[in-house]
């Protein structure tokens, strides 16, 4: 049907349709505003009781103004985000409790389900609009990673992944990895942000050396912090390095049994030079294991899987802009397709890009051959 094929009743139908899309889009972001208030505040760990707290005891607990966490609870139940457990009370003595399911997704770091660092991205994005990414539209340049100040919220994302399943069902999906992760083997990972891949290498395989390299210094640090938490900085050596040029002096080309790189070529400026990187790091017979976004392989639209549109959003928010705060850049995008990425390894002189059969939402694993 063409647009003049359409009657009055279609398109009033149509609008609709289509302000209430904007309607459920608006709602969505301002709850999401809400629920990263209540993680900067830290309000959600002291709704973990079943008996419930009271605005007052909120307040008391959290130190905040009770008039505002009483606003607070009122909103979050609203919403259906926690429970109210005594709705015949007053409003100040009304008892709220987040839910066990809540528990899980907004209070449990290492869990699978732990969604609330993607909320985190919100107030990351506020931070640079509308000046920065603006003046970025119009101009062409781009906004640097670290004026976003998300690197902890983007750590928090990837770490239960890491920590869940890097060493017992994403490695171990590649031929011979395992088998090779002992005695002296060596591991290296670029980009590696607060370290938390690298960190998961060394905890499963007690004998192997890691190390990580990443050129924002905010990450590192968090890195190193995490590396001795964990119990594994004696094995686990964190460098503020940018992979697309020059490498440390202390670090060995050819050294490496096992080099990997997740979700960080699509934000760089020059992703063939990262991937160059990993091709002297690693020895003549060592595995290179790329892991970025899972799109589709061609563009569609509309789209009808939510992941792609999720990406689609994030790069233009932040990753494209990330990508071009270094000229000249290739302008790559969150979305890079399977095509991009392997025309990218070719020409940093390797000769194949296999997909691995790794199933996984969010992410494609992709095998490099030297």
């Amino acid at each position: 049907m063409t647009a003049t094929d359409t009657t009055a009743a279609e398109l009033e139908a149509q609008i609709a349709s289509y302000a209430d899309r904007l309607f459920q889009t608006g709602l969505a972001t301002l709850e999401a505003f809400t629920i990263s208030l209540g993680r900067e505040l830290g309000l959600y760990q002291h709704l973990t009781d079943a008996a419930g707290v009271s605005p007052g005891e909120l307040a008391a607990r959290a130190g905040i103004a009770e008039r505002y966490a009483r606003e607070w609870l009122e909103q979050q139940a609203s919403a259906g985000l926690i429970d109210v457990i005594d709705g015949s009370a007053g409003a100040d003595e009304r008892r709220y409790a987040l839910p066990a399911a809540g528990q899980e997704c907004l209070l449990d770091p290492d869990s699978l389900a732990s969604v609330g660092p993607l909320i985190d991205l919100v107030p990351a994005v506020v931070r640079v609009f509308p000046t920065a990414l603006v003046d970025a539209f119009h101009t062409g340049r781009g906004v640097p990673y670290a004026d976003y100040a998300l690197h902890d919220a983007q750590g928090d994302f990837n770490r239960p992944a890491f920590l869940n399943l890097l060493a017992s069902e994403w490695l171990p999906a590649i031929d011979g990895v395992t088998e090779r992760l002992t005695g002296d083997a060596r591991a290296a990972e670029i980009g590696c942000g607060e370290g938390w891949a690298a960190i998961a290498v060394a905890k499963a395989w007690p004998d192997v050396q890691v190390d990580g390299f990443d050129n924002d210094e905010a990450s590192i640090a968090a890195a190193r912090k995490h590396a001795v938490e964990a119990g594994v900085s004696d094995r686990v050596r964190f460098e503020v390095v940018d992979v697309t040029r020059e490498l440390a002096d202390r670090v060995v080309p050819a050294s490496y049994d096992l080099v990997m790189a997740f979700e960080m070529i699509h934000d760089l400026a020059r992703p063939v030079e990262a991937l160059a990187t990993m091709q002297r790091l690693g020895k003549a017979d060592a595995t290179f294991l790329v892991a970025d976004e899972k799109v589709a392989p061609e563009f569609r639209a509309p789209s009808d899987d939510p992941v792609e549109r999720l990406l689609y959003a994030a790069s233009v928010l932040h990753c494209l802009p990330v990508g071009m705060a270094d000229q000249p850049s290739a302008g790559t995008g969150t979305v890079m397709r399977p095509a991009t990425l392997t025309a990218y390894a070719r020409a940093a002189g390797f000769s194949a890009v296999e997909v691995l059969p790794i199933d996984h939402d969010f992410l494609r694993f992709y095998q490099l051959v030297a």
